[in-house]
Order: structure tokens, then C-alpha cells, then sequence
């Protein structure tokens, strides 16, 4: 009888792993020098080179007839000649129907970053030359079997890692001259659950690996703000927002280094707040086979870790997510800040990503406008500077119990008088794009 049973139980298991569908998408393509002239190589059929650091497929309507409700998107990056962390992704990128190549500036392609993971540092003389990344992608499914999207739209899956060759070239044996860097492989693994029912009709693509502060403009606390509007033709209920983010900066006191609270909004209200990291790097240490690493040569505590980290060289990024149930029709606006990122001597950079999934509302897929403001000092003792893209209407000041206190039309606010304390500053922008922003008088 035991016997029995066990052979039900391999059995079982057997059929449920057999009843997943893969579908390979890339497989050992090769990446190189990121900063050098694009270098022309051969590429599968329905696979295009968009850069030395991205290439694109186009999935068939046989393979997207094949998504089920549950995804499971693998990528696996192998080491060639380059040793250090770098940022990769996973692109979703609907170009217009029969467009069979195109480039990545392109303004008729939306694109969605569906996953973003970090390479460890590799050497690849040394085992293991590869390191897997899994993400659950369940949401791709409404995308995959939208007629409406797939009529208007080729559906392409993009695959990108920038690698540089420069310290390889000299620090791993084997190197010498050599510009190809990453190797990647993606396949998805897709099945039937008939308990899950969450679908979405609409989608709107908001950012996809913008850049909040991009290396040359401030390294100041408080001017990390990025505002970004969109309208939405009808109402929409159950509406689902997608977000990828990770800090980069890696010099001294570089912000990969320092741990900082994220915060959304959506219309005013906030919806999110999140601190990147704060786990144990430890599980990833095999994959770092470079000396020149974080790791160092033995293990170091879960408390060490997390004073510091927002996240592991060899790690995927977390897929972060909101829901704001029902949005009415017209304009809304997300607010997405770092207040105290500083970004010391104008290094680094916060790279975002956004999406919205929603029911209720035909599809949209509509231009989306983005904003960059910066309000600072923040904590100060006397003015606030507000700098916008935008020509700034007025600025109206608010206390903590929300009681009027001045309004101003300039581009700066004199809290001097102010006793310290909490204050809101209600800003207008030209065009009639409105926010809220907390300030803090010492």
C-alpha cells in the first residue's frame, strides 16, 4: 500500500510538471561593450539587435496562444569578459502591427519594464559561469490574450544587460581585448490554475527605465521628484499599478550604500512607501566568484547586511505593486520621491519603472507626460525653492491641520516667520497639474 501511494504521489507530480508549457524566447545570446559602436552579429529568426546591450523577439500568435493564467518568466545570465555588478532587464514592447523592426528610441513603441535583476560579480574561469533569475508574471496573461492589443500591436519580448569589458580585459585571464561581456537566456513557463481570476482590460505604460536625477543635477537632499500625469478616457475599477525602482551610485557615499524610504502618491493620497533591501546578500555569494566583489573572503552577518543594502548582486529586483481601486475618468497624477537621496558629488542615479493594469475601461494606451521638480532645502530654516519643467502658477502654504496660511505666485516660499514644524505646500503648475508636498521648517 505504501508502495502504492508513492508511486501516486511521483505520478502526480510528474503530470503536473508535464502539463506546464514552455516557451523559449532567447537562448545564449551574446552581449557586448555597452559604450561601443554597435557590433553587427547574426540573430534568430523574429530577433532583432536593438544595441549591444538589447536584443528584441517577437512572439508568434502560436506562442501567445500558449500563455495560460499562470507565468513563470526565467532569465539566466552567463559570464563572459566582464567582472563587475551591472543592471539588467526584461522589456515588454508592443510595436505597431506589421512593423517588423524598429529602434529604441522609436516614439510608436510602449514598452514596459516587466523585470529588472542585478549580475553578480563573475570571473568567468571560475564555477558557476551562470546565475538564474525567476519572476512570477501571472498579470502578462490579460496582455498576451487582449485581441484588442494583439490586432493593433506585435508583441515583443526585449532582453537587456549593460556589461563593459574594461576591467576583464586586464583582471581576468582569458580577457585581453576581448568586448563580449554577458550571455542570456529567457524562457518562459506558463500552465492553467483555475483559482486564479484577476484579469485586466486596460493598460497604460507610464515609465520605462527613466532616470531620476541621471548623474548631473543635484546632490542635494529634497530635488528627487518625479511627477507623472496621465488620463484616463472613462473610469476604471481595480486599478493596478506596476513599479519597478533601484538606486545606483557607486562611489563613496554613493546611494547603492545608503538606505532610503521611498514614498508614492496618487492624486495626493499616499499609496506606498517603501525601503529598498534590507536582506541577507548571503545566498548570492556563490555566484560571486569575482574577487573585487562586496562579498569579502567569509560571510558576513544578517546584520551587516541590512544596515546598508538595497540589493544583491545576483538578485532580481522586487516587482512592487499598489492597487487604488476605482479611478474616475480625466487627469490623475502619480508623485514618486526619495526625499533625502543626495546623491554625494552628482553621482548616481534612481531608475524607475511604472505601469497600470486596470478593468472597467477600454483599452488606452496613451502618450504619458512626466515631470521633474525639485523642492529644497527640505528640512530649511527659511526660503523653499521650487524648480520645475513647468512655470510654476502659485504655491499655497498649509499647516499640518490643513489651515490656509499664505499663497504665494513665485517660484519660492519665505517660511522664515514660521515657527518649526510640519507644512504643505499646495503647488500649481502651468497647465493645471496640482500637487502636494510636505515640508519641514527647523
Amino acid at each position: 500500500m505504501k508502495k502504492y501511494l508513492l508511486s501516486l504521489i511521483i505520478f502526480t507530480g510528474l503530470c503536473k510538471i508535464a502539463a506546464q508549457t514552455p516557451i523559449d524566447v532567447f537562448s545564449q545570446i551574446v552581449f557586448y561593450d555597452g559604450y561601443a559602436s554597435n557590433i553587427v552579429v547574426p540573430v534568430p529568426t523574429n530577433t532583432i539587435k536593438l544595441a549591444n546591450f538589447r536584443y528584441a523577439k517577437k512572439l508568434t500568435n502560436v506562442e501567445l496562444n500558449s500563455f495560460e493564467n499562470k507565468i513563470q518568466m526565467n532569465v539566466t545570465i552567463g559570464t563572459l569578459c566582464d567582472n563587475y555588478d551591472r543592471i539588467g532587464g526584461v522589456h515588454l514592447a508592443m510595436v505597431p502591427k506589421g512593423q517588423n523592426s524598429y529602434t529604441l528610441n522609436d516614439t510608436s513603441v510602449k514598452r514596459l519594464e516587466i523585470a529588472r535583476y542585478i549580475t553578480p560579480f563573475m570571473n568567468k574561469n571560475l564555477s558557476p559561469t551562470e546565475v538564474p533569475y525567476s519572476f512570477q508574471v501571472d498579470n502578462l496573461y490579460s496582455i498576451f490574450s487582449n485581441m484588442a492589443i494583439r490586432n493593433a500591436y506585435d508583441i515583443w519580448i526585449e532582453l537587456d544587460v549593460f556589461g563593459v569589458p574594461y576591467a576583464a580585459n586586464t583582471q581576468v585571464a582569458g580577457c585581453a581585448g576581448r568586448n563580449d561581456v554577458f550571455t542570456g537566456t529567457l524562457n518562459f513557463m506558463t500552465y492553467t490554475d483555475p483559482s486564479v481570476t484577476e484579469t485586466f482590460n486596460t493598460l497604460i505604460p507610464l515609465l520605462d527605465s527613466n532616470e531620476l536625477n541621471n548623474y548631473n543635477n543635484t546632490d542635494q537632499a529634497g530635488q528627487t521628484v518625479r511627477l507623472i500625469n496621465f488620463n484616463l478616457t472613462q473610469s476604471a475599477t481595480d486599478a493596478k499599478f506596476f513599479i519597478v525602482s533601484t538606486p545606483h551610485g557607486a562611489n563613496t557615499n554613493g546611494e547603492e550604500y545608503v538606505r532610503r524610504q521611498n514614498f508614492i502618491s496618487l492624486d495626493n493620497s499616499q499609496v506606498l512607501t517603501f525601503t529598498p533591501g534590507g536582506t541577507s546578500c548571503e545566498p548570492y555569494r556563490m555566484y560571486n566568484t569575482q574577487g573585487n566583489g562586496i562579498y569579502g573572503a567569509s560571510p558576513k552577518p544578517d546584520s551587516w547586511w541590512t544596515s546598508w543594502n538595497n540589493w544583491c548582486p545576483g538578485d532580481a529586483v522586487p516587482i512592487r505593486s499598489f492597487t487604488a481601486g476605482s479611478l474616475s475618468a480625466g487627469n490623475h497624477t502619480i508623485k514618486y520621491e526619495v526625499p533625502t537621496a543626495v546623491f554625494y558629488g552628482q553621482d548616481g542615479r534612481i531608475v524607475l519603472s511604472m505601469y497600470m493594469q486596470s478593468n472597467s475601461q477600454q483599452l488606452s494606451v496613451k502618450d504619458v507626460s512626466t515631470v521633474d521638480v525639485s523642492v529644497f532645502p527640505n528640512p530649511t530654516a527659511d526660503f523653499v525653492n521650487i524648480c520645475s519643467d513647468k512655470k510654476i502658477n502659485s504655491i499655497a502654504v498649509y499647516s499640518a491641520e490643513a489651515r490656509k496660511l499664505n499663497e504665494v505666485r513665485d517660484s519660492k516660499v519665505d517660511l522664515s516667520d514660521y515657527p518649526a514644524g510640519v507644512y504643505i505646500l499646495d503647488i500649481t503648475l502651468e497647465g493645471g497639474l496640482q500637487f502636494k508636498h510636505k515640508i519641514i521648517k527647523k
